[in-house]
């Protein structure tokens, strides 16, 4: 096992593709159009919006799943969160499996699959389990958009393969905003599969510092196992995220509760900000319950009904061997004042 902290160098990450771009035409170059660059010898895919990053598809061996990241706005700001990846002055330390946007839970077949780690003891490695790349299987590109399909394995702790996972994602861009859309399909391989309701799940991002919410004091936070990890208190300066969600809750009143879309809304160097995350009315317990804390973790856990309602919902998803479950989410990076609710419904559609 590698070294906690022996982690992809985010100059690995925030290249740009010299060398490796495709054969520019003589006509001017579409400053917006999205270009895939893939770097097997970096296990990453660079997403590029002209010559700019827009995020990266990686899957290093160092990360228990593969993750979006970083994440650039179309101003041009980092909104993930650099740890454990790039150690960013002003930036927390805490929870070093929350990396970029991930999707993945927290018991499946009583394995772990949200808190795998590098920093997980070595005599721990049996309760949790590893998400790995696999191959890509499709790679489009049209003028502001571009596609990408990957496979990926669910693993045991013996690296046998509990569930087969088909990804696309969707890259958009326009004016003042850009659109990352997941489609995932989990398939049960060799036998049936739960997942079991728990708190840590399901497709996340770790934000930056701008984008958390204020807060003066330390709290401790426990996963599913019971271990604690403290979250510490830091300058607020520049710090002004807030929740607002489609059922009208704000701030951390959003954390549990059900809605179809949070908007985390704060200013980042200058630059009016809101991430916005969309459920889909096909996913299994929609609409969703939010793991959204307020020291940066954004959550949707679409599996998590009875340990986020105190036990008035439950859904345990089951797959009988060779079932499967799609699951599809949206993410927005919008720029500028504040969408209201109207705005923010535009987007529920067409994914």
């Amino acid at each position: 096992m590698l070294a906690a902290w022996a982690l992809v160098p985010v100059a690995a990450l925030l290249l740009s593709c010299s060398g490796e771009k495709k054969e520019e035409s003589k006509e001017e170059e579409n400053t917006s159009a999205v270009r895939l660059v893939r770097k097997d010898a970096e296990n990453k895919i660079d997403v590029m919006v002209g010559d700019q990053l827009f995020t990266s598809y990686i899957y290093p061996e160092n990360i228990m799943k593969p993750v979006l990241y970083p994440v650039v706005s179309s101003a041009g700001n980092r909104i993930t969160r650099g740890y454990p990846i790039d150690k960013t002055p002003g930036e927390r330390v805490d929870h070093p499996h929350h990396v970029g946007i991930w999707m993945n839970f927290g018991d499946v077949n009583g394995l772990d699959f949200w808190n795998n780690s590098t920093a997980i003891d070595p005599a721990k490695a049996e309760h949790y389990g590893t998400i790995r790349h696999r191959e890509v299987v499709d790679m489009k590109e049209s003028g502001n958009s571009a596609s990408l399909t990957v496979m990926a394995d669910w693993k045991r702790p013996d690296g046998s393969v509990l569930l087969e996972e088909k990804t696309s994602f969707t890259f958009k861009v326009e004016d003042n905003y850009r659109i990352i859309d997941r489609v995932a399909t989990l398939t049960a391989t060799d036998e049936d599969v739960l997942f079991k309701d728990n708190k840590e799940g399901m497709i996340a991002i770790r934000v930056t510092r701008a984008l958390e919410h204020p807060s003066d004091k330390p709290s401790t936070f426990t996963d599913a196992a019971g271990n604690p990890t403290e979250v510490k208190s830091l300058d607020n300066e520049g710090v002004k995220g807030r929740y607002y969600s489609s059922e009208g809750l704000e701030g951390d009143d959003v954390w549990g509760t059900r809605a179809r879309w949070v908007n985390l809304a704060s200013e980042l160097n200058g630059e009016e900000i809101s991430v916005i995350l969309i459920d889909h009315p096909q996913n299994p317990g929609y609409p969703t319950y939010w793991h959204a804390r307020g020291y940066g973790l954004f959550a949707a856990n679409t599996l998590g009904q009875a340990a986020l309602s105190n036990g008035k919902d439950e859904l345990n998803l089951q797959l009988k061997k060779g079932e499967s479950a799609t699951f599809r989410y949206r993410f927005v990076i919008y720029t500028g004042s504040r969408p209201d609710a109207a705005k923010i419904e535009t987007f529920t559609k067409g994914f």
